[in-house]
């Protein structure tokens, strides 16, 4: 059974830092690229980052460059998200996503990110 759990969301002030966590199961995790998408309410879901099967490239929504940090675990079947220098715009609900194809996409329940003081 494919399953993507995240966590490690929550409260945290401007400026403060999170990071998140999504463990894999049920597909074969490394021919995968990785994705972290964020929704925030009243708004379309955006890419925030993403990180190739092989970890070799990523790639960052340009709001989040140089704040963000995107990286794979092929041993523990993880994708991780650093959250620094977080600002009240930060503050959605954030998914992950696995696709190696149109068939082969699956999505995380979400975990949600409020930056409030």
């Amino acid at each position: 059974q494919v399953q993507l759990v995240e966590s490690g969301g929550g409260l945290v002030q401007p400026g403060g830092s999170l990071s998140l966590s999504c463990a894999a199961a049920g597909f074969f995790f490394s021919t995968y690229a990785m994705t972290w998408y964020r929704q925030a309410p009243g708004k379309e879901r955006e890419l925030v980052a993403a990180i190739s099967s092989t970890g070799a490239t990523t790639n960052y929504a340009d709001s989040v460059k140089g704040r963000f940090t995107i990286s794979s675990d092929n041993v523990k079947n993880t994708v991780y998200l650093q959250m620094n220098s977080l600002e009240a715009g930060d503050t959605a609900m954030y998914y992950c996503n696995a696709r190696k194809s149109e068939q082969c996409d699956y999505w995380g329940q979400g975990t949600q990110v409020t930056v409030s003081p």
